[in-house]
Protein backbone atom coordinates (compact mmCIF):
# COMPACT_ATOMS: atom_id res chain seq x y z
CA UNK A 1 0.00 0.00 0.00
CA UNK A 2 2.96 2.22 0.78
CA UNK A 3 4.73 1.60 -2.29
CA UNK A 4 1.34 2.41 -4.47
CA UNK A 5 1.17 5.48 -2.52
CA UNK A 6 4.49 6.55 -2.86
CA UNK A 7 4.19 5.27 -6.97
CA UNK A 8 1.38 7.29 -7.75
CA UNK A 9 2.22 10.72 -5.58
CA UNK A 10 5.62 10.56 -7.65
CA UNK A 11 4.01 10.42 -10.41
CA UNK A 12 1.77 13.69 -9.90
CA UNK A 13 4.51 15.34 -8.71
CA UNK A 14 6.29 15.09 -12.18
CA UNK A 15 3.45 15.98 -14.19
CA UNK A 16 3.37 19.13 -12.00
CA UNK A 17 6.98 20.09 -12.55
CA UNK A 18 6.22 19.49 -16.30
CA UNK A 19 3.05 22.09 -16.45
CA UNK A 20 3.24 25.81 -15.73
CA UNK A 21 0.59 26.62 -12.88
CA UNK A 22 -0.75 30.25 -13.87
CA UNK A 23 -3.67 32.28 -12.30
CA UNK A 24 -6.44 33.91 -13.60
CA UNK A 25 -6.00 38.08 -14.23
CA UNK A 26 -8.16 40.66 -14.49
CA UNK A 27 -7.78 44.55 -14.46
CA UNK A 28 -10.24 46.86 -14.41
CA UNK A 29 -10.33 50.43 -16.49
CA UNK A 30 -13.10 52.75 -16.04
CA UNK A 31 -11.30 55.48 -18.31
CA UNK A 32 -13.08 54.60 -21.50
CA UNK A 33 -15.28 56.12 -24.12
CA UNK A 34 -18.13 55.30 -26.25
CA UNK A 35 -18.32 56.44 -29.89
CA UNK A 36 -20.47 56.29 -32.70
CA UNK A 37 -19.03 56.96 -36.21
CA UNK A 38 -21.28 56.77 -39.57
CA UNK A 39 -24.76 57.65 -39.97
CA UNK A 40 -27.91 55.74 -41.12
CA UNK A 41 -27.31 51.73 -41.34
CA UNK A 42 -23.62 52.46 -41.33
CA UNK A 43 -23.56 53.29 -38.01
CA UNK A 44 -21.22 51.84 -35.75
CA UNK A 45 -20.61 51.88 -31.63
CA UNK A 46 -16.95 51.98 -29.77
CA UNK A 47 -15.28 51.43 -26.81
CA UNK A 48 -12.14 53.56 -27.33
CA UNK A 49 -9.36 54.13 -24.48
CA UNK A 50 -6.18 52.86 -22.04
CA UNK A 51 -6.90 48.90 -22.31
CA UNK A 52 -3.81 47.79 -20.17
CA UNK A 53 -0.85 49.68 -18.89
CA UNK A 54 2.43 48.59 -17.40
CA UNK A 55 5.31 49.82 -15.19
CA UNK A 56 2.73 51.07 -12.43
CA UNK A 57 1.46 49.73 -9.43
CA UNK A 58 -2.35 49.32 -10.34
CA UNK A 59 -5.52 49.70 -7.44
CA UNK A 60 -5.33 45.79 -7.01
CA UNK A 61 -1.55 46.14 -5.92
CA UNK A 62 -0.34 44.81 -9.39
CA UNK A 63 2.25 45.61 -11.69
CA UNK A 64 3.11 44.55 -15.58
CA UNK A 65 6.91 44.37 -16.77
CA UNK A 66 6.60 46.79 -19.95
CA UNK A 67 8.64 44.28 -21.58
CA UNK A 68 6.10 41.21 -21.02
CA UNK A 69 2.56 43.73 -21.95
CA UNK A 70 4.79 44.79 -25.05
CA UNK A 71 5.70 41.32 -25.90
CA UNK A 72 1.89 39.95 -25.34
CA UNK A 73 0.03 42.62 -27.01
CA UNK A 74 2.58 41.88 -30.04
CA UNK A 75 1.42 38.42 -30.33
CA UNK A 76 -2.11 39.32 -29.40
CA UNK A 77 -2.04 42.00 -32.56
CA UNK A 78 -0.35 39.41 -34.64
CA UNK A 79 -3.08 36.21 -33.97
CA UNK A 80 -6.46 37.74 -32.96
CA UNK A 81 -6.74 41.79 -34.01
CA UNK A 82 -5.37 40.97 -37.31
CA UNK A 83 -7.22 38.22 -38.02
CA UNK A 84 -10.66 39.55 -36.81
CA UNK A 85 -10.78 37.94 -34.20
CA UNK A 86 -10.20 39.53 -30.67
CA UNK A 87 -13.29 39.22 -28.59
CA UNK A 88 -14.78 40.35 -26.03
CA UNK A 89 -17.72 39.41 -23.41
CA UNK A 90 -20.36 41.33 -21.72
CA UNK A 91 -19.75 40.57 -17.70
CA UNK A 92 -17.22 38.90 -15.85
CA UNK A 93 -16.28 34.96 -17.63
CA UNK A 94 -15.00 33.12 -15.22
CA UNK A 95 -11.98 31.36 -17.03
CA UNK A 96 -9.60 32.41 -20.24
CA UNK A 97 -11.80 30.71 -22.73
CA UNK A 98 -14.05 33.80 -24.74
CA UNK A 99 -17.06 32.01 -24.39
CA UNK A 100 -19.16 32.81 -28.46
CA UNK A 101 -22.96 33.39 -26.99
CA UNK A 102 -21.33 35.74 -24.87
CA UNK A 103 -19.47 38.26 -27.10
CA UNK A 104 -20.75 41.84 -27.06
CA UNK A 105 -17.68 43.37 -28.66
CA UNK A 106 -14.52 42.70 -31.49
CA UNK A 107 -11.29 44.18 -30.65
CA UNK A 108 -9.94 46.45 -34.19
CA UNK A 109 -7.07 48.03 -32.49
CA UNK A 110 -4.69 47.96 -30.00
CA UNK A 111 -1.23 50.11 -29.78
CA UNK A 112 1.44 51.05 -27.24
CA UNK A 113 1.46 54.78 -26.06
CA UNK A 114 4.55 54.82 -23.73
CA UNK A 115 3.71 52.75 -20.78
CA UNK A 116 -0.15 52.39 -21.92
CA UNK A 117 -2.06 50.54 -24.76
CA UNK A 118 -5.03 52.11 -26.15
CA UNK A 119 -7.80 49.99 -27.62
CA UNK A 120 -10.83 50.27 -29.75
CA UNK A 121 -13.82 47.87 -29.63
CA UNK A 122 -16.54 47.73 -32.27
CA UNK A 123 -19.65 46.61 -30.86
CA UNK A 124 -21.54 43.55 -32.36
CA UNK A 125 -25.08 43.27 -33.45
CA UNK A 126 -24.76 40.11 -31.23
CA UNK A 127 -27.24 39.59 -28.24
CA UNK A 128 -24.96 40.83 -25.88
CA UNK A 129 -23.77 43.54 -28.13
CA UNK A 130 -27.12 44.55 -28.37
CA UNK A 131 -27.35 45.10 -24.07
CA UNK A 132 -24.10 46.76 -24.26
CA UNK A 133 -25.48 49.21 -26.58
CA UNK A 134 -28.62 49.48 -24.47
CA UNK A 135 -27.03 49.90 -21.56
CA UNK A 136 -25.29 52.79 -22.59
CA UNK A 137 -27.81 54.32 -24.33
CA UNK A 138 -29.61 54.49 -21.34
CA UNK A 139 -26.71 56.27 -19.74
CA UNK A 140 -25.21 53.29 -17.73
CA UNK A 141 -21.67 53.84 -16.92
CA UNK A 142 -19.84 51.01 -18.25
CA UNK A 143 -15.72 50.21 -18.24
CA UNK A 144 -13.48 47.69 -19.47
CA UNK A 145 -11.57 44.86 -17.67
CA UNK A 146 -8.56 42.76 -19.71
CA UNK A 147 -8.50 39.32 -19.12
CA UNK A 148 -5.40 36.79 -19.10
CA UNK A 149 -3.36 34.22 -17.38
CA UNK A 150 -0.22 34.29 -15.47
CA UNK A 151 1.95 33.86 -12.48
CA UNK A 152 2.19 36.66 -9.76
CA UNK A 153 5.74 37.27 -7.84
CA UNK A 154 5.50 39.43 -4.71
CA UNK A 155 8.24 41.88 -4.22
CA UNK A 156 10.03 43.15 -0.99
CA UNK A 157 7.65 46.04 -1.17
CA UNK A 158 4.47 43.60 -0.99
CA UNK A 159 3.79 45.02 -4.97
CA UNK A 160 2.79 41.68 -6.98
CA UNK A 161 4.75 41.37 -10.11
CA UNK A 162 2.69 39.88 -12.89
CA UNK A 163 5.49 37.17 -14.30
CA UNK A 164 7.10 36.19 -17.79
CA UNK A 165 4.52 33.81 -18.03
CA UNK A 166 1.49 36.16 -18.91
CA UNK A 167 -1.09 35.11 -21.97
CA UNK A 168 -3.77 37.58 -23.09
CA UNK A 169 -6.92 36.38 -23.15
CA UNK A 170 -8.94 39.22 -24.24
CA UNK A 171 -7.60 42.85 -23.85
CA UNK A 172 -11.60 43.89 -22.76
CA UNK A 173 -14.54 42.22 -21.76
CA UNK A 174 -17.33 45.30 -21.04
CA UNK A 175 -18.06 45.52 -17.48
CA UNK A 176 -20.52 47.33 -15.15
CA UNK A 177 -19.28 49.92 -12.29
CA UNK A 178 -15.70 49.53 -12.96
CA UNK A 179 -14.64 52.13 -10.07
CA UNK A 180 -15.79 49.26 -7.56
CA UNK A 181 -13.59 47.25 -5.52
CA UNK A 182 -13.42 43.97 -7.20
CA UNK A 183 -12.84 41.65 -3.94
CA UNK A 184 -15.71 40.06 -4.48
CA UNK A 185 -14.65 38.87 -8.55
CA UNK A 186 -11.03 37.85 -7.65
CA UNK A 187 -12.48 35.69 -5.14
CA UNK A 188 -14.05 33.68 -7.70
CA UNK A 189 -12.05 34.32 -10.38
CA UNK A 190 -8.79 34.25 -9.01
CA UNK A 191 -9.03 31.42 -6.59
CA UNK A 192 -8.76 29.22 -9.63
CA UNK A 193 -5.48 28.31 -11.52
CA UNK A 194 -5.08 27.20 -14.49
CA UNK A 195 -2.40 25.15 -16.16
CA UNK A 196 0.04 25.53 -19.76
CA UNK A 197 0.32 22.31 -20.95
CA UNK A 198 0.73 21.47 -25.04
CA UNK A 199 -0.23 24.64 -26.45
CA UNK A 200 -3.77 24.91 -24.07
CA UNK A 201 -5.25 26.03 -20.84
CA UNK A 202 -7.22 23.76 -18.41
CA UNK A 203 -8.31 23.87 -14.93
CA UNK A 204 -5.66 22.49 -12.16
CA UNK A 205 -6.73 19.25 -11.55
CA UNK A 206 -3.48 17.80 -10.36
CA UNK A 207 -3.83 19.19 -6.71
CA UNK A 208 -7.33 17.87 -6.48
CA UNK A 209 -5.89 14.00 -7.72
CA UNK A 210 -3.46 14.62 -4.65
CA UNK A 211 -5.89 15.02 -2.30
CA UNK A 212 -7.90 12.57 -3.22
CA UNK A 213 -5.04 9.88 -2.87
CA UNK A 214 -4.48 11.02 0.38
CA UNK A 215 -8.04 10.58 1.85
CA UNK A 216 -8.12 7.23 -0.28
CA UNK A 217 -4.60 6.51 1.71
CA UNK A 218 -6.78 7.10 5.05
CA UNK A 219 -9.45 5.37 4.31
CA UNK A 220 -7.64 2.41 3.30
CA UNK A 221 -9.28 2.55 -0.24
CA UNK A 222 -6.68 3.59 -2.13
CA UNK A 223 -6.18 -0.19 -4.04
CA UNK A 224 -9.86 -0.05 -5.29
CA UNK A 225 -9.81 3.50 -6.90
CA UNK A 226 -6.26 3.77 -8.42
CA UNK A 227 -7.80 3.28 -11.76
CA UNK A 228 -10.29 5.57 -11.16
CA UNK A 229 -7.97 8.37 -10.62
CA UNK A 230 -6.10 7.58 -13.25
CA UNK A 231 -8.81 7.56 -15.72
CA UNK A 232 -10.14 10.57 -14.46
CA UNK A 233 -7.11 12.64 -14.33
CA UNK A 234 -6.45 11.21 -18.29
CA UNK A 235 -10.35 12.21 -19.24
CA UNK A 236 -8.80 16.05 -18.60
CA UNK A 237 -5.98 16.32 -19.88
Amino acid sequence: MQYLQHTLLCWVQKQDLQIRKMKLITEEVASVKFITEGKGAKKKMYIEGVFLQGEIKNRNGRMYPLNTLSREVNRYNESFVNKGRALGELGHPDGPTVNLDRVSHKIVSLRQEGNNFVGKAQLLETPMGKIAKSLISEGVTLGVSSRGVGSLKEDRSGMKVVGEDFMLATAADIVADPSAPDAFVSGIMEGKEWVWEGGSLREQLLEKTQKRINTLVDQKALEEHKLGLFQNFLSNL
